[in-house]
């Protein structure tokens, strides 16, 4: 239900538990109706201070170098980041839980099972997408460097991922309340970096630009849908949006949650994703950074690195965040603090083997591209769980790991969480499209990767079919 029923340790009051300045004691425990606060609408700009940044100027490049016009690449742009919406719907169980995202899964798909799913979809997504940020925004700065006239030799690149590394984690740690009294000015400051990047690419547009071979009828639907699940690939990543909601009192709006969280992200991306297709009229972007810098004047150039190294900061401070809540969900018995320490260790380790070793950041991208097949069956679960329950969740129940957990199922394993999950999986690789495997569905529509639809309209219809049967229809007290 929505509110706690059951006295459970972890909801003793802790003074101070979400303050600015201070570290944050919750982690994955419930937060007490005494330690709710702020309101829905400070999700916008805490959102936006990560969605600010440089990867969708780079997605919008991208879906224009795959043969689209200006046009369909925004097409495209749009239909991706849709998925913001779904990431914003399942934001509202926080404050109906008092849970972050990664525990209210356990209703989805029972305590022990949900244990594997956040290995898998939760904390190493978020470690590696930790370790992209980390060796973006480390690479931009050594690029400042350069163009400041120093050489960074070995020890001092790996002095710049240590410092952009202890930068993130640092209010990381601090958590919450932290993250948000910083998220206006991260915003405004990345948000006039955009501004004068805009105003100087703009007038250097292409606005007659094609590509050599427009793609018509089903051809160029197709290659718009398997750009979109490019674009989508980002939002799609944030399952744990419940974390950052989860301290608003628990009588919340669902609209209002749901809407300042996914403008939060949407409005950025779309934006920031125009600028990079039509930056892509005006330069090469096979190397994004190197085209963008040549249609900058030179003095825009150190303020072009600087955002790019500040954005994947912004980015990071979330995942991490939200990396060190999923360890503790996983059942690792550390506080939050120093689980979101020891993934920022594990993000370095990996960000210094990429940049120094090995070409380890190509094979971790393409991870990333194949997660697209666990994320997306995972949200759509998580959005029709949701929509089943009417958003009613019991936040004390949620915490309890016995056998007598409402949220036990059979043996710890909610069955049909499970069963969807593995269904819309293997729907989703069967329509994908990527450098290690196209499925067959995919090639039976001439390479489009429909792996977004197939997916999650898998999982999710799979998902209501046995919750419905297993409720024998009572849907108002699902547990």
């Amino acid at each position: 239900m929505a509110s706690a029923v059951h006295p459970l340790p972890d909801e003793t009051p802790l003074i101070g538990g979400d303050t600015f300045g201070q570290v944050e004691v919750r982690g994955i425990d419930w937060i007490p109706d005494a330690e709710r606060h702020g309101r829905p609408r400070e999700l916008l700009m805490l959102w936006a201070s990560s969605n600010v940044t440089y990867l969708y100027v780079v997605l919008g490049a991208v879906v224009t170098g795959m043969g689209l016009t200006l046009a369909q690449a925004a097409v495209a742009i749009v239909l991706g980041n849709l998925w913001w919406f779904v990431v914003g719907l399942i934001a509202a169980s926080g404050p109906a839980s008092g849970r972050p995202s990664y525990v209210v899964m356990r209703a989805l798909f029972g305590v022990r099972a949900n244990r594997v799913n956040v290995v898998v979809s939760g904390w190493g997504v978020c470690v590696g997408y930790g370790a992209i940020n980390l060796s973006v925004g480390s690479l931009a700065t050594c690029q400042l460097l350069v163009w400041a006239g120093l050489d960074p030799a070995m020890p001092v690149r790996l002095g710049v991922v240590l410092a952009t590394a202890a930068l993130t984690l640092t209010v990381s740690i601090y958590g919450h309340a932290t993250m948000v009294r910083c998220a206006q000015p991260f915003t405004a400051v990345l948000a006039l970096c955009m501004a004068a990047l805009a105003a100087a690419i703009l007038p250097r547009v292409d606005w007659a630009w094609h590509p050599a071979h427009v793609l018509h009828g089903m051809a160029g639907l197709g290659m718009v849908i398997t750009a979109s699940v490019v674009i989508a690939s980002n939002p799609i990543s944030w399952t744990s949006s419940a974390d950052f909601a989860r301290y608003l009192p628990a009588r919340s709006s669902i609209r209002a949650v749901a809407l300042w969280t996914a403008l939060g992200g949407f409005v950025p991306a779309i934006l920031l994703g125009l600028l990079g297709a039509l930056a892509a009229t005006a330069a090469n972007m096979a190397d994004p950074q190197a085209g963008l810098t040549t249609l900058l004047p030179g003095w825009l150039t150190p303020v072009f690195l600087a955002f790019i190294a500040m954005s994947s900061i912004t980015n990071n401070i979330m995942t991490a965040y939200s990396s060190g809540i999923s360890l503790q969900a996983a059942g690792v018995r550390l506080r939050r603090s120093l689980t979101v320490l020891a993934d920022g260790v594990l993000a370095f380790s990996g960000t210094v083997y990429a940049l120094f070793v090995s070409d380890f950041l190509t094979a971790l991208q393409d991870f990333l591209a194949l997660s697209v097949a666990v994320l997306g069956p995972g949200m759509a679960i998580y959005a029709t769980d949701l929509v089943l329950r009417r958003n009613r969740y019991d936040g004390a129940g949620l915490g309890d790991e016995t056998p007598g957990s409402p949220y036990w199922y059979w043996h710890g394993i909610n069955v049909a969480g499970v069963v969807a999950q593995l269904a819309g999986t293997t729907a989703a690789l069967a329509a994908i499209v990527s450098k290690l495997w196209t499925g067959p569905i995919a090639e039976r529509f001439g390479g489009t990767d429909l792996s977004c639809l197939a997916g999650p309209l898998v999982a999710g219809a799979i998902y209501a079919l046995l919750m419905r049967a297993r409720l024998g229809g009572d849907l108002s007290c699902a547990r």
